[in-house]
């Protein structure tokens, strides 16, 4: 029977009542309740502290927070478990945010919402509910966080000569990099120092450019170096230093003055012909907000343990790719942490390396169960397909190296 134009206009009349109606009956999306929150402490070369997060129908996002030192770190995030639980795990940002606002810890006190003081602790947590938000919704957490820029990031050792004054050393190490089975191509490390003084010698300065010029005559140009310092230098040493390593072209010098912004590092940046890189001990955009806006340095190195996450990191990157910073990655932490840093940095549109202290063999290389090889040709994958960070923990490696006193959690 043809449509008369009278029950077409009054079928329009009735769409919006159907889409309304068909709406107020559509049975509602599976709401998520957090129902607790674990802490696992694993011993090796250093101390690392795995986070669980579990939600009502069983299953558990992981991660890992900062573990060397430990030093009240799992106490933090435990005080903060009464806040979490029963809370929607999916609004990550909004329990970051608030973190302990309005409700009582573990020891019975009540909260303020100061929990950013405790940053380490929340940003193991936060971590945390990404891999298990992944879970709950079927996507990798690469895609929760906007979607993959890369298929692979690239991983760098500590690796170094045992004299760097020594040429024949220098081959020797160029030789072992070269044939390592992870297939670094680049190595990041410093030159042996004794005494605590922030100020070098002429002489110390020479010898320092001496160093990494024979460890870059015998490694060639098809690897990168990184020079590493440990805030331990005023700003006029930290020029000179730069001007002395300045004909090896490093990737970056990293972290030559003191950890916080003054307007020392604006200097040293506009100076130097080598990117400066620092942020490793850096919190929150905050913390990042004076390096970004007074192009106090070139490279950005959260870690995502201190920095406050993945998301939070993300907004920092963000805003350093507004001013034409790139992002690399400081990363001290086990395997799970390192795989979970390069799946943030799948997500970061200018990126460049992550550190890493795994890829050496040991059972640090077992600590996760993956499905090809961790390490690469000195990269590590980008999970596109499986939910939440991809991976899972090989249970006998965990239980071989707890903690005097842990347990595996159920």
């Amino acid at each position: 029977m043809p449509l008369s134009r009278r029950l077409f206009v009054a079928g329009l009349a009735a769409a919006p009542f159907l889409t309304s109606y068909h709406l107020l009956a559509a049975p509602e999306k599976r709401r998520y309740k957090i129902r607790d929150v674990q802490c696992m402490t694993l011993t090796g070369p250093r101390t690392y502290v795995l986070v669980k997060i579990t939600a009502d129908d069983g299953t558990g996002g992981i991660a890992e927070a900062y573990g060397t030192p430990v030093i009240g770190t799992v106490a933090q995030i435990l005080e903060l478990k009464p806040y979490l639980v029963g809370k929607d795990p999916l609004e990550i940002d909004l329990l970051y945010t608030n973190l302990g606002e309005g409700g009582k810890s573990l020891s019975g006190t009540r909260t303020d919402g100061s929990a950013h003081n405790l940053m380490r602790a929340a940003s193991g947590i936060e971590m945390a509910l990404w891999d298990l938000a992944g879970k709950l919704l079927g996507q990798p957490v690469t895609t929760l966080l906007g979607g993959h820029f890369r298929d692979q990031v690239r991983v760098y050792d500590h690796e170094a000569p045992k004299d760097m004054l020594d040429k024949a050393s220098c081959r020797e190490w160029a030789a072992r990099v070269k044939e390592a089975k992870s297939g670094f191509t680049a190595h990041k490390f410093g030159f042996p120092r004794t005494g605590a003084a922030r100020v070098l010698s002429t002489q110390e300065i020479i010898r320092i450019g001496r160093g990494f010029e024979n460890c870059r005559e015998a490694l060639g140009w098809d690897h990168d170096i990184m020079v590493h310092c440990h805030w331990e230098y005023d700003l006029r040493t930290s020029i000179q230093l730069a001007g002395a390593v300045e004909a090896i072209r490093p990737l970056w010098l990293e972290d030559p003055m003191p950890v916080d912004y003054s307007e020392g590092w604006k200097r040293l940046a506009a100076s130097s012909k080598v990117p400066i890189c620092t942020g490793e001990n850096l919190e929150r955009r905050q913390g990042f907000k004076d390096f970004i806006v007074n192009q106090g340095a070139d490279i950005l190195n959260p870690d995502l343990r201190n920095s406050g996450g993945f998301l939070e990191t993300k907004r920092i990157a963000d805003m350093a790719d507004v001013y034409g910073l790139p992002m690399a990655n400081h990363n001290t932490g086990s395997q799970l942490h390192t795989w979970a840093t390069c799946q943030w940095a799948g997500a970061i549109r200018d990126y460049m390396t992550c550190e890493t202290v795994t890829g050496v063999g040991g059972w640090m290389d077992q600590l996760l169960l993956t499905d090809k090889p961790f390490i690469k040709d000195g990269f590590v994958p980008v999970n596109t397909t499986r939910p939440g960070l991809g991976v899972e923990l090989n249970p006998d490696t965990v239980k071989a190296h707890l903690a005097p006193g842990e347990h595996y959690w159920s």
